[in-house]
């Protein structure tokens, strides 16, 4: 990331702080835990990508033998967590949206 992308994202994250500011009731003590949450599991995922493929790999490696691991343990193994598909940021980012009835 140069200097210039690192301005833009710095303005975007600014201008949706001040919406969140400006468009609702919340305080920021209010909005800043879901947002750290958001922050913080996008930046698990990414981690958790870099290792994917070898998480994988060495799975597929063990399956059927008598060393074989669960897919969780190996993960926690090569990167020190494990993160299911379903708590993957892609995945919870693409989930619709509830109506309200």
């Amino acid at each position: 990331m140069n200097k210039e992308q690192l301005k833009q994202l710095e303005r975007e994250l600014w201008s949706a702080a001040d919406n969140l500011r400006a468009n609702s009731d919340l305080k920021s003590s209010e909005y800043s835990t879901p947002v750290l949450g958001l922050i913080f599991l996008k930046f698990a995922d990414n981690n958790y990508r870099q290792h994917e493929a070898g998480i994988i790999a060495e799975y597929q490696k063990l399956k059927g033998t008598r060393r074989e691991k669960k897919m969780s343990d190996i993960a926690i193994e090569k990167c020190g967590f494990y993160l299911p598909d379903h708590a993957r940021y892609d995945y919870l980012l693409n989930l619709p949206e509830k109506k309200e009835t």
